[in-house]
């Protein structure tokens, strides 16, 4: 006790720095769990969380038995792994390349040029797509008319909207998790490409033998804790392009979520949705931590 005491003395100081943000945690991400007691409900507004009847699991067996809850999965599912794919590859794509560039000023302008998109929010970002992907005035489909191509409505296709999505969703964040891969570009040893060079390699050998093995823990290490984002397609950019015409291919758990306590007031009925995939996310999240410490030797604690 005497060691505790004399330790909490010591750094106190840090405990306080640490007090605003507990309570800011406990304020909105502990208390309002209380809430879940809705998805065993009928919530009924004017009777309130304890005053509601008791229903049980049926919210969960009208989930089950909703008629449209298998496509909205699919599409969640469909969408955020197509971000994580995609999430992957052009960043690592894009950090090789600007590590291959030589001009120090160069690779910090297009460094730079590219962040800036992950610091705008989707609801500036969804006005600019709507106006450069319109099907009367956009400027894609101006260019498109040039070469012959006939009006192409993105944002109200289900063949097109969730690549558009997909896209969209890349060219904001793509720069932003350049910054991993070219920080683990800095430590592969620079005097492997040195000897590479000596044995006659060109650049794609050396990226194909050297590069890409000496970011392979890293890689490895963000896809498995991507693992726990398959449920997680996005709700700030969807909710702000799509529309119902494109619901069959748009529509995912957060949105429909949403819809159902938001606009139609079913509250213990949304609550349970979003129970179920936060029950769902936890199990994923959990085995992605599993995996990064077994394969990337990555641990939190």
């Amino acid at each position: 006790m005497r060691g505790l005491t004399r330790m909490f003395k010591k750094e106190w100081p840090l405990h306080m720095m640490l007090l605003p943000g507990l309570i800011l945690v406990l304020i909105f991400s502990y208390i309002p769990m209380v809430g879940i007691m809705m998805a065993f409900q009928k919530y009924i507004p004017n009777k309130g969380l304890f005053g509601s009847p008791f229903i049980g699991l049926k919210n969960f067996r009208l989930l089950m038995e909703y008629p449209d809850i298998g496509r909205i999965f699919f599409n969640t599912i469909f969408i955020a792994v197509m971000k994580i794919i995609a999430g992957l590859v052009v960043p690592i794509t894009i950090a090789i390349l600007l590590n291959e560039l030589r001009r120090e000023w160069v690779k910090r302008t297009f460094q730079t040029l590219v962040y800036l998109p992950h610091f705008l929010s989707w609801v500036l970002l969804s006005g600019i797509l709507i106006d450069v992907l319109s099907p009367s005035s956009g400027i894609l489909n101006q260019v498109l008319g040039l070469f012959g191509v006939k009006p192409i409505f993105f944002l109200g296709s289900n063949s097109w909207f969730p690549y558009v999505m997909v896209l969209s969703d890349v060219w904001k964040e793509f720069g932003f998790g350049t910054i991993v891969y070219l920080a683990a570009l800095t430590n592969i040893n620079p005097s492997l490409y040195e000897a590479a060079q000596i044995d006659g390699a060109g650049r794609i050998k050396q990226t194909f033998y050297i590069t890409l093995p000496g970011m392979l823990p890293i890689i490895v290490l963000m896809l498995t804790l991507s693992i726990g984002n398959v449920l997680n397609a996005g709700f700030d950019q969807i909710f702000n392009l799509y529309s119902p015409p494109v619901y069959e291919s748009a529509d995912i758990i957060d949105t429909f979520v949403y819809r159902m306590g938001i606009q139609q007031a079913q509250f213990g009925f949304a609550t349970a949705v979003g129970l179920l995939k936060s029950i769902v996310s936890f199990i994923l999240i959990t085995c992605s931590y599993v995996l990064a410490y077994r394969v990337a030797n990555y641990r939190i604690f």
